[in-house]
C-alpha cells in the first residue's frame, strides 16, 4: 500500500523539479537567437571604400657626359749624355803574337800506274775470236743440217704425192673411152676437188687438149672413178688436184 502511494507522489514532485530547468533552456536559446540576429547585420553591412589616386611625373633624363679624351703622356726630355774625356796618359798595348804556320803534310808518292801487257790482251783478243769462229761454225752447221732435212722432207713429201696422183690418174684412165676421131697426143688439164675419203666433189677444165670429145671423155671418166684413191700417208693428202691427161700416156 504505502508503494502505491509512493509512485503518484513520486511522479509530482518530479514533474515540479524540472519545470525550472525547462524554463532556463528556453530563455537561454532565445538569447543566444537574438545575439546571433544582431550579430549577422552588423557584418553584413557593406565597408565604406575610400580611393586617392597618387600620381607622380618621372623624374627628368640624366645628361650624357662624353669622356675627355686621354691627354698624351708627356715625352721626357733628352739629356745630353755627360763627356767623358780621355786621359792624356798613353797606355801602350802589347802586341798581338804572330800565328804559328801550320805544318802541311807531305805528299804521299804514289806508284806509277802499270803498263797494260799487250802480249796477254793479244792472247784474250785470239781466244774471243776463235770462240766466235766456233760459234759461227757450228750455227752455220745446224743450219746446214735443218736445209737438208727440210729438203729431204720436201723431196719425200713430193714423191709421195707423185705416187698418190699416179694411182688416181691410173683409175681415171682406165675409166677413159677414147673418141674414134682423136688424132696426136693433146693434153688437159683439170682441177680437182675432193674430200679425205676421195669422193669428188667438182672437176672443172682449167686447159682444154683442143679436143672437145675428149675432153668430155676425161671429165665423165673423173667423176666415174670417185671415190680416188687415197695417199699412203694421210699428212701429203690436199683437197684440190691439179691433173694432167694425155691420151698415149
Amino acid at each position: 500500500m504505502n508503494a502505491a502511494l509512493a509512485g503518484p507522489f513520486l511522479e509530482a514532485r518530479r514533474a515540479e523539479s524540472l519545470a525550472p530547468a525547462l524554463v532556463l533552456a528556453v530563455a537561454v536559446h532565445v538569447l543566444l537567437a537574438v545575439i546571433l540576429t544582431f550579430g549577422v547585420r552588423w557584418q553584413s553591412r557593406a565597408p565604406q571604400v575610400i580611393s586617392v589616386e597618387l600620381w607622380q611625373p618621372p623624374p627628368p633624363p640624366a645628361p650624357v657626359v662624353q669622356p675627355e679624351p686621354p691627354k698624351p703622356a708627356p715625352v721626357p726630355e733628352a739629356k745630353p749624355e755627360p763627356r767623358i774625356e780621355k786621359p792624356d796618359i798613353a797606355i801602350k798595348v802589347p802586341p798581338k803574337p804572330k800565328p804559328k804556320p801550320e805544318a802541311k803534310p807531305k805528299p804521299v808518292a804514289q806508284p806509277a800506274p802499270r803498263k797494260p801487257d799487250d802480249r796477254l790482251a793479244q792472247q784474250q783478243l785470239r781466244e774471243e775470236l776463235a770462240r766466235e769462229q766456233q760459234l759461227l761454225a757450228a750455227e752455220r752447221e745446224r743450219q746446214a743440217i735443218k736445209d737438208q732435212l727440210a729438203r729431204e722432207a720436201a723431196a719425200a713429201r713430193f714423191t709421195a704425192i707423185a705416187g698418190w696422183v699416179d694411182k688416181i690418174r691410173l683409175k681415171i684412165r682406165n675409166n677413159i673411152h677414147l673418141p674414134p676421131d682423136l688424132k696426136g697426143n693433146p693434153e688437159a688439164l683439170f682441177l680437182v676437188t675432193q674430200l679425205p675419203t676421195g669422193e669428188v666433189l667438182q672437176a672443172r677444165l682449167v686447159i682444154s687438149s683442143g679436143h672437145a670429145a675428149y675432153d668430155e671423155a676425161v671429165l665423165r671418166a673423173i667423176l666415174k672413178s670417185s671415190p680416188l684413191p687415197k695417199p699412203d700417208s694421210p699428212g701429203v693428202f690436199e683437197r684440190e688436184l691439179k691433173l694432167t691427161f694425155r691420151p698415149k700416156d
